[in-house]
């Protein structure tokens, strides 16, 4: 049978490895990519639209059932030459007396500073499935990833890997789970188990994402709006920056609590804006409350003036000073942007909406920027972008994802190739970093289904 490429190495991959899988017993594989946010970010928890490019980029697993009582778990690296990583546990340890284990006590299976941290996404899918939909295994099962999403560039590593795994083991144990719970499961192993204070876009990007496309999700929680279609004469990349992003990192969980403590204080007794800061409109927020807010504010005097806020996944802590103007500012102008940049995309058809494209983003890199979420190396990209500009087919870019590092997402004209390797080369000039270049695309773990594969 003829695989396509990513497919036919991972199972290269597979077959080079001695003594994993019993080669007599078919294994399921199931695929994820990484995405793009091109629109939208951090704004997710706050109950924005955001528009998500799945890339080509992809993360694989392949499980097998055994006779075994526990799960085996292998992923192989990214870097040449490098040993895969191990990690091995008993379903007991998992279900100790038939009763899932809590999610608290989960995260001390698998610690944020431990080496075997990356177990949890595989394996907290088998857990989560245990807690929320009641799954008992009848087997046990060996798990085999390979990715070649890069970790730590803010292209939803995590996710893929969640996504991949969780689809690998319902097909191979013929659970029913349509894409979109799929998702949402995946997000609630990031949140809990792994302990990463994620919204929804990634793992439903990962889950249900288009070749061509960008998957529009209103985060309220997770309402999907038809794809916006991606016009043949504009493009959209990603340069990484070389500077490590990650979820769970403070700047991140910092602007979160800040948005959270702003929108407290707006609600006050009565919710208008069914749980969501993104419903507050740009007119009413300006007129009403922006300028009522406090620049910043310690946790201490908001908890003793306010309680705690509606975040399940952040806490405000009382020894902390947090920003909150800004951080609340932020997810009601980006959702105003996100809507018009839709609008736009679906008749793209001159420059001057093309230009409209890019300044959108250019705003929300501002708006990031604003917040703490910046960093030296993607204002550089941005800067390098600007300078191009629309003579050389360059309209716009912004930081993606959490911010504070990671992969710039950038709008330009389909033929202008040259001026991304410039500014790919120009970076490098000045950091002595070459960025990677996201440019491709490809379709969600839903798309993909499951493949039976015999060694």
């Amino acid at each position: 049978m003829k695989y396509p490429g990513d497919l036919r190495a991972f199972l290269e991959a597979i077959r080079s490895l001695d003594n994993f899988f019993d080669r007599a017993v078919p294994v399921t594989i199931a695929r994820a990519p990484g995405r793009l946010d091109v629109m939208g970010g951090i704004a997710d928890y706050s109950g924005s639209l955001v528009l998500q490019r799945p890339i080509a980029e992809a993360t694989f697993a392949a499980l097998q059932l055994t006779d075994q009582p526990k799960i085996e778990t292998i992923s192989l690296r990214q870097e040449p030459g490098r040993q895969p990583r191990v990690f091995s546990t008993t379903l007991a340890s998992l279900a100790p007396g038939g009763e899932p284990v809590t999610y608290a006590d989960a995260r001390q299976l698998f610690p944020k500073d431990s080496s075997d941290h990356w177990a949890a996404y595989v394996i907290g899918a088998g857990l989560v499935l245990m807690r929320e939909r009641g799954i008992q295994f009848p087997s046990g099962m060996k798990i085999l990833v390979g990715s070649s999403v890069p970790e730590g560039k803010g292209v939803a590593s995590s996710a893929a890997l969640e996504v991949a795994s969780m689809q690998a083991i319902v097909s191979a144990f013929g659970i029913s789970l349509d894409p979109k719970e799929l998702a949402l499961l995946c997000q609630k192993l990031e949140n809990l188990v792994a302990g990463a204070p994620c919204g929804v876009m990634d793992q439903m990007t990962a889950a249900l994402g288009r070749d061509g496309s960008l998957l529009a999700l209103l985060c309220q929680p997770a309402e999907l709006r038809p794809p916006v279609r991606v016009p043949s004469e504009i493009a959209f990349w990603g340069l990484d920056s070389g500077e490590s992003h990650t979820v769970g990192g403070t700047d991140y969980e910092s602007v979160r609590a800040g948005a959270f403590m702003g929108f407290r204080m707006i609600v006050g007794e009565r919710d208008r804006w069914g749980g969501y800061l993104a419903n507050v409109s740009v007119s009413e927020f300006e007129l009403e409350y922006m300028l009522h807010l406090p620049e910043e504010m310690s946790g201490e005097e908001f908890l003793n003036r306010y309680g705690p806020t509606a975040d399940t996944v952040t806490r405000v802590s009382p020894s902390r000073t947090y920003k909150v103007r800004r951080p609340t500012a932020h997810p009601v102008y980006e959702h105003h942007r996100v809507k018009a940049f839709r609008e736009l995309l679906t008749d793209a058809t001159n420059e001057e909406r093309w230009t409209s494209l890019g300044e959108l983003m250019y705003q929300s890199h501002a708006s990031y920027s604003a917040c703490g979420l910046g960093s030296p190396g993607t204002d550089l990209i941005v800067k390098l972008v600007r300078d191009e500009g629309p003579d050389q087919g360059l309209y716009g870019a912004r930081v993606t994802g959490g911010g504070s590092g990671g992969t710039v997402a950038i709008v330009g004209r389909a033929d202008a190739v040259s001026a991304i390797h410039r500014v790919r080369n120009r970076y490098r000039d000045a950091t002595g970093y070459e960025p990677l270049v996201f440019s491709g695309t490809s379709n969600g773990a839903a798309s993909f289904g499951s493949l039976q594969v015999n060694l």
